[in-house]
């Protein structure tokens, strides 16, 4: 009965074209009216305890914050200091396009966000320098998905703080696993070129047209104004200097000095940022309250305990679980963002992998690289879709699917190496204790 009302909440919103959050909410509304006995005032309860948490205020900062950053221009600064020293490698400035989407996520927090504000500057650019189109969107949606991994992470911050994990913990957690897909990214784009030549231009000396000339070293030491904005979001924290909202809210504070006198924010680009955040933050905010409700409902009818029962009576281990969880993410990747996704399954997930021993930091970290390979699968592939407007139609969502498919298996081999050595994300935390 409840995968019918589940299931009837969805379809009738779908039909009427109402947002995902409407159908969430009412499948779980429906649930606790019919099945419950009229305790809709659960949901009420469940909805407020959330929306209440103060650290859930970080995540319209962490939003505006990467706004600002997209639209002040520095994207377009650190792309030209750091193109330079790729120039004489296999995959020359396609190496750069991870480079930076690894720098920009560590202060833009949203996987879509920091692909966009890479892909404007690195698309055309390469386009006009002879890169195979599809292969540069590929490699530039494949950056984007580090911003949900590489701290400050909306994931982890909505995943923490719904399910009461430290979000410090879960921060420290995604560095090493985000820096090893980088590192493993640059290696898929190494092997490309060599093994498929016209991928890149022959020559490349990695300069930017128009941008100012210097030495490479001088103008690396020029993106210094990015650092100090990581330090005031991510190093407050860790040094316990910060909450993550205060942290989120001294990060905005210096974004925008950045994007002012750094890059290129006006009134006009500051209006646009506000807009597009408030946007934004209602979307993932209105998905979050239909997935608290039928979360509410979900819990209050037992099903994280009768799914535990289920499995434990079935006899599967730990690790066949965790296959089977991953599966089922991977297929709903197909059709949902990341962070709907998120919200929509860890009330049921979380119960279930922990009771099966998995580490709550560990696991947030697994869940978050599951939902990015939902980011570079069709038919929503959310960054394929955002990189593809990019391009104006010179690059279908197929031509991207496919040229990002190495990076996805890369991934997917990330899961494996994490399963087989969980203190690849654990260890950070733990040092800190």
């Amino acid at each position: 009965m409840i995968w019918l009302f589940f299931a009837g909440g969805l379809a009738v919103t779908a039909l009427a074209g109402a947002p995902l959050g409407v159908g969430l909410t009412l499948a779980g509304l429906l649930i606790l009216h019919f099945m419950l006995g009229g305790a809709s005032e659960l949901a009420f309860t469940a909805v407020w305890n959330v929306f209440n948490e103060f650290t859930l205020s970080a995540v319209p900062l962490y939003i505006l914050m990467g706004e600002i950053l997209l639209r002040s221009g520095v994207s377009y600064r650190v792309y030209d200091a750091l193109s330079p020293l790729f120039s004489r490698i296999p995959g020359k400035l396609l190496h750069t396009n991870i480079a930076v989407c690894t720098l920009f996520s560590a202060v833009s927090g949203a996987s879509m966000s920091t692909a966009a504000a890479v892909g404007t500057v690195a698309y055309p650019e390469l386009r006009k320098r002879g890169y195979d189109r599809s292969f540069v969107v590929g490699t530039l949606a494949a950056g984007g998905t580090l911003g949900l991994l590489i701290p400050p992470s909306l994931g982890f911050l909505l995943y923490g703080a719904t399910q009461g994990v430290s979000i410090a913990k879960l921060f420290l957690a995604g560095i090493v696993p985000g820096l090893m897909l980088a590192a493993a990214f640059g290696i898929v784009i190494g092997l490309t070129a060599l093994l498929r030549p016209s991928a890149t231009p022959a020559r490349d000396d990695g300069v930017v047209e128009g941008a100012p000339q210097g030495a490479p070293l001088r103008r690396l030491l020029g993106i210094w104004p990015l650092f100090v904005l990581i330090f005031a979001v991510l190093g407050t924290i860790y040094l316990g200097l910060a909450t993550p909202t205060e942290s989120a809210g001294l990060g905005v504070a210096t974004a925008i000095a950045i994007g002012v006198f750094w890059g290129d924010l006006r009134w006009r680009q500051f209006i646009e940022a506000l807009y597009g955040g408030t946007r934004t933050f209602a979307a993932v905010m209105f998905v979050a309250l239909g997935a608290l409700v039928l979360a509410q409902a979900v819990s209050a009818l037992g099903i994280p305990r009768d799914i535990m029962r289920s499995l434990t009576e079935m006899d599967l281990s730990a690790y066949q679980v965790l296959a089977g969880m991953v599966a089922i993410y991977l297929l709903l990747g197909c059709f949902f963002d990341g962070l709907s996704l998120l919200l929509m399954t860890v009330s049921v997930v979380f119960p279930v992998m922990t009771g099966f021993g998995f580490d709550p930091v560990w696991l947030g970290v697994v869940i978050v690289i599951c939902i990015e390979i939902g980011m570079l699968t069709p038919p929503v592939g959310a960054n394929l879709f955002v990189l593809c407007g990019i391009t104006k139609g010179e690059v279908s969502i197929g031509q991207a699917a496919w040229a990002a498919l190495p990076f996805w298996c890369v991934m997917m081999a990330a899961i494996v190496v994490l399963t087989v050595f969980p203190q690849i994300a654990l260890f950070l935390p733990r040092l800190v204790g």
